[in-house]
């Protein structure tokens, strides 16, 4: 049977304190809020991932293939939110994942989400799939680096002329590229596809149709009742990709990840996220269509 949506990333134990001695954590990390996001919304997913033996994978084993690669310490991060934004750490990031990794069976799934977040995932991953694999990643990862501390603080991603060519779509927030939009542009030079979230205003959808025309949408939001911020671009992303792949329709499938991802933060962690069936009744009820005002 074949991979509905795959997911590649490390999964992190996530702290809610600057203290990396903390015991008291949450599964974390993209390819975790991915593979439970596609599991809800009724489709197959399965998971390449790296952990040690210091993290409790029993919630991701239970709803995805799970493919182990094993490392000496889970990846750990802390996340510590203020009035003025997250302020997060970052704690024995996890070895690379390469090609050599990805085993052929896994090659060829309707979708893959490259979702590194301490820049494991290789800039040669990209290139290995099937060419009717939906290909997308959320570049956060690839973005940032660490101080001594394991503070985390925005960098230049250095490596995108090699992976983005590979992509249909890059999914990523206006916190990513700190508001800066010129970044947007820099990378439609490359793919076809970008889709910008925003946070409590939806999304937009940048889309290349030609080197000199470029459509831009914003998709609005449905509003919510926040609890739990924690997951939602991974929870958008997931949602948007397995939109895209049941209807190709980019705009749709933008207005349906919206949607998903605000239901997501209404609940603790990963108890938010909703069926693929509540998503489509409250976009039934709230009809949007591209184009209105």
């Amino acid at each position: 049977m074949s991979i509905d949506f795959l997911a590649i990333g490390t999964v992190t134990r996530d702290i809610a304190t600057a203290d990396p001695s903390a015991t008291d954590y949450v599964l974390g990390g993209t390819v975790s809020f991915a593979a439970v996001t596609a599991a809800r919304l009724g489709r197959r997913p399965a998971v390449l991932t790296r952990a040690g033996d210091d993290i409790d994978l029993s919630l991701l084993s239970g709803l995805a293939e799970l493919h182990l690669l094993p490392c000496e310490n889970t990846t750990t991060f802390a996340n510590l939110y203020s009035p003025d934004g997250r302020i997060q750490y970052c704690y024995t990031p996890s070895p690379p994942i390469a090609p050599a990794d990805i085993p052929p069976q896994l090659r060829a799934p309707h979708i893959a989400l490259l979702g590194p977040l301490v820049n494991e995932v290789r800039s040669d991953v990209a290139a290995i799939f099937d060419s009717d694999t939906i290909v997308a990643a959320v570049p956060q990862g690839w973005m940032r680096t660490w101080d001594d501390e394991g503070r985390v603080y925005p960098a230049k991603w250095r490596d995108m002329a090699e992976i983005l060519p590979h992509l249909d779509a890059l999914i990523l927030s206006i916190e990513d590229i700190d508001g800066d939009l010129c970044q947007v542009e820099e990378f439609l030079k490359y793919v076809r596809l970008v889709v910008l979230t925003e946070y409590r205003d939806g999304s937009t959808i940048y889309k290349r149709k030609s080197d000199s025309d470029i459509e831009i949408v914003p998709i609005p939001p449905r509003p919510a009742n926040e609890l739990d911020p924690t997951g939602a671009g991974d929870i958008f992303a997931t949602a948007f990709l397995l939109r895209l792949d049941e209807t190709g329709d980019p705009f749709d499938a933008a207005r349906y990840a919206n949607v998903t991802a605000s239901f997501g933060v209404e609940g603790q962690g990963v108890t938010g996220i909703p069926s693929h069936q509540r998503v489509l009744d409250y976009m039934a009820l709230h009809p949007w269509r591209r184009g209105a005002a």
